[in-house]
């Protein structure tokens, strides 16, 4: 399954490469919303949340209402996430959080799962140059992305893979890697990360992996008449 993605930042819809350097921007949030409406669900990311650096909460309540998506960015409490959920969200997407210095939060996982249900909660197990990465993927945790699923796997109902070191590149993601978490978890699986074309998305649906995809539909590479 395709999910489009609409990262938020400084109120806009934008696009950024490895998490960094701004590629793309756009006002029309309504626009966006209104064209990634006939797919099942879309990945909403509060990048400014993520980064402490502010908040686009109203705008997410906003998408939240209109379109079916899952939440991420800045959930860093049980409250958060609720607060997320009670606002429209299927699922919130936690990643910084279920981390504490050098190992995942066990504790957090478990109040967050017990609170919300597993099935709502999205663990987000980022990586770059092999390790997981967290606070807007600025900090590395020495383990790996399959580790942590490994240890998550009973606190969450799916895991988001992305592959920061592709991420908006558009020159593809590391398949060896979103299997090698694939094959860690009997959760479900989504993938994200410089994903751009047709035949990588029916790659990882094959393996029942789903895929995120940004960069490649703003820029036009993929068209939404051929993914929908």
């Amino acid at each position: 399954m395709l999910i489009p993605s609409i990262d938020l930042k400084g109120g806009q819809v934008v696009q950024l490469v490895q998490g960094e350097r701004q590629a793309l921007a756009s006002d029309d949030i309504d626009g966006w919303v209104e064209k990634f409406s006939r797919f099942k669900t879309v990945q909403v990311i509060d990048l400014d949340a993520a980064l402490g650096s502010g908040a686009n909460s109203a705008i997410v309540q906003h998408i939240a209402r209109r379109i079916s998506c899952r939440v991420g960015g800045g959930i860093r409490t049980v409250e958060r996430a609720q607060e997320v959920l009670e606002q429209g969200a299927d699922a919130v997407i936690v990643g910084s959080s279920l981390f504490a210095p050098g190992y995942p939060d066990i504790e957090f996982a478990a109040r967050l799962r017990d609170t919300v249900g597993h099935e709502r909660v999205i663990a987000a197990v980022d990586s770059r140059h092999g390790n997981v990465v967290t606070k807007g993927w600025t900090e590395a945790v020495d383990l790996r992305a399959a580790d942590a699923a490994r240890a998550l796997e009973p606190y969450c109902g799916e895991f988001l893979y992305t592959h920061v070191d592709t991420e908006g590149l558009m020159e593809g993601i590391d398949l060896a890697s979103v299997m090698a978490v694939r094959e860690a978890t009997t959760r479900r699986v989504t993938a994200a990360g410089g994903i751009t074309t047709l035949e990588e998305i029916r790659t990882l649906d094959a393996a029942g992996i789903d895929a995120v995809v940004g960069m490649a539909i703003y820029t036009g590479r993929l068209s939404l008449e051929e993914l929908s």
